[in-house]
């Protein structure tokens, strides 16, 4: 039922508006036969409801010189006119108004002359058009406008998609990256061994040929391992993988750029090379968000290790009350957010009740 109101509404208010015209015709007693005027009235309001948003201008152009000679077709020229401005371009509507205005204007000049009735009519049917045009412009403008939203909210809730994919895919490269470093260490050890086991005297025949065996393919894993990898690779990325042992200097470099940041460091020794990468790289994430966010807040750094095999690190900074914040994407939290778990850990950031950002990661490592 709801999915016929749209329709049904206008037809109704043009039946409504054409037996009141009608009455009048009749009553003044210059109307046509009512017959004729039902005839007329039905069809007019059959082409609203079918016509109206599919070909509503050809629609206004054949109800024009019913609704001039006819009283119930006239009551539906308004809202074939209003169809017009809603669906079409606003020098449509105006142009089939100026146009209804002056045929009905000549007609009711040739009727009754340059009386009262006539001047009253006229004005009447200009203010009545000019309504209707307004109105079904303003609305048409509307749904345009909001249309406009709709359409930048989609693209903004999708740019905002695309870039969080884009940052989970960059720091899966970026792991990708140092796995192929520590892989490629401790194959090459594997590598190393096996072939001092291939040339030790003592070695049986089967021996050796089995740690030839696991020579060649720690070789060629290798060789697999650096084709894979270097097409992840750009330039100048060939150097050695930060560990938890370089955030002592990932945290001067920030004060010597002018951040305050205290660092507190508990239970550093043991820690596996992968969790020391993970916790640096989320310690050089947290700066920079600080650095963005809140420029010149101070900036705590605490890492410690749990009762739990695993690594905890919290970094909180004051959110600078004279600063207007830069808006984010999120998507350096998001690639943290990829790394963390990948490794089976948890993140947790955001505000809190004393008025700061706090972040906090659990690594874990196996035992």
């Amino acid at each position: 039922m709801r999915r016929w109101l749209p329709d049904l509404a206008p037809a109704v208010v043009a039946v409504a508006l054409g037996l009141f015209l009608m009455a009048n015709s009749v009553g003044e007693g210059d109307g046509a036969p009512v017959g004729l005027e039902v005839a007329t009235g039905v069809l007019s309001t059959a082409g609203l409801v079918l016509f109206r948003r599919s070909h509503p201008v050809a629609l206004m152009l054949v109800l024009l010189p019913f609704g001039i000679l006819f009283a119930m077709p006239m009551g539906a020229l308004p809202v074939a006119l209003f169809s017009v401005a809603l669906h079409r371009r606003g020098r449509v509507a105006i142009a089939l108004a100026a146009l209804h205005a002056s045929l009905a204007t000549v007609v009711y000049a040739v009727a009754l002359g340059f009386t009262r009735p006539f001047y009253e009519g006229a004005t009447f049917l200009v203010l009545l058009q000019v309504s209707v045009v307004a109105i079904g412009m303003l609305i048409r403008s509307h749904r345009q406008l909001v249309d406009s939203w709709a359409e930048r909210a989609r693209q903004a809730e999708e740019g905002q998609r695309l870039r969080v994919e884009q940052a989970r895919l960059a720091e899966r490269e970026r792991i990708a990256r140092e796995m192929h470093d520590v892989l490629a260490h401790r194959i090459s050890l594997l590598a190393v061994h096996a072939g001092a086991l291939e040339v030790r005297r003592e070695a049986s025949p089967e021996e050796q040929k089995a740690a030839g065996t696991i020579r060649q393919s720690a070789h060629d894993a290798l060789e697999d391992l650096r084709t894979v990898i270097g097409m992840l690779r750009t330039p100048g990325e060939d150097k050695p993988q930060p560990t938890l042992g370089d955030v002592p200097a990932l945290v001067e470099q920030s004060r010597e750029a002018g951040a305050e940041v205290g660092l507190a460091f508990d239970g550093g020794d043991g820690v596996p090379e992968q969790v020391g990468r993970n916790a640096y790289r989320i310690v050089q994430e947290a700066l920079t968000n600080a650095r963005k966010h809140a420029p010149g807040a101070p900036i705590k750094i605490k890492i410690s290790r749990t009762a739990e095999p695993g690594l905890t690190v919290e970094v909180g900074n004051a959110l600078a009350a004279s600063t207007s914040r830069l808006p984010g994407a999120g998507a350096g939290l998001t690639g943290l957010r990829e790394r963390v778990q990948l490794v089976g850990g948890r993140l947790e950031h955001g505000p809190t009740p004393s008025g700061e950002f706090h972040l906090k990661a659990w690594l874990p490592w196996a035992t």
